[in-house]
């Protein structure tokens, strides 16, 4: 349900490839994510998707009431994301939800299809955030527009994400892997302690 691709350039694409159950994220598919973010160290450059419309409906509903929204995985996951020395990138093929939101503010980048959506819907179902997802998206859009996705638990679209800052690019379906890659160009081609030196920089910044 975790397809992963690495080509000759370095690139790593890793593909959420659940599509009849909208990406919703089980306990196995979590732990295969996790496996892949910790051996991507060696990736030049990672591009992450979905499969169909929706990029992830976040944790599958019946495996989260048995357990998995309280699952250390989720946390696991994006730091291992975010630790990376690479340049990743969230490629949003439809909508993000709950907490599938953590992988994708993990990411250095996100691209988007104009029909997605964000909404994190965890206090509604009785569940507190991810504490880093918080963070994350606060450092992006500040701390009241992240209130009122959190806690007023409001869906913004692709266009009022790409507004705030969520969102760096809003392309059409047909470009938009192609356009992860453009981004990733001078990454791939350059020295990979370059990269990461200046990644570093921007995180310290």
């Amino acid at each position: 349900m975790i397809d992963l691709t690495v080509e000759k350039s370095g690139l790593w694409i890793v593909t959420i490839n659940r599509p009849e159950k909208v990406n919703a994220l089980t306990t196995v598919m979590l732990e295969q994510l996790l496996e892949i973010a910790h051996r991507a160290t060696e990736a030049r450059g990672l591009i992450l998707t979905g499969t169909g419309k929706v990029f992830s409906a976040g944790a599958d509903l019946d495996e989260a009431a048995a357990g998995l929204a309280l699952s250390p995985l989720w946390e696991q996951l994006s730091a291992a994301i975010a630790a990376l020395p690479c340049l990743t990138v969230a490629v949003l093929n439809g909508t993000l939800a709950g907490g599938a939101n953590g992988m994708a503010l993990a990411c250095d980048l996100r691209i988007s299809v104009p029909s997605a959506k964000v909404f994190y819907p965890v206090m509604k179902l009785g569940y507190l955030p991810q504490p880093s997802d918080v963070k994350r998206m606060a450092a992006l859009i500040g701390p009241s527009r992240t209130k009122m996705v959190l806690v007023a638990g409001q869906k913004i679209t692709a266009q009022t994400a790409y507004e705030y800052g969520l969102i760096d690019k809003i392309v059409e379906p047909a470009m938009l892997i192609q356009t992860a890659r453009d981004l990733l160009t001078d990454s791939l081609a350059a020295k990979p302690e370059i990269a990461e030196k200046i990644l570093s920089m921007c995180s310290d910044a």
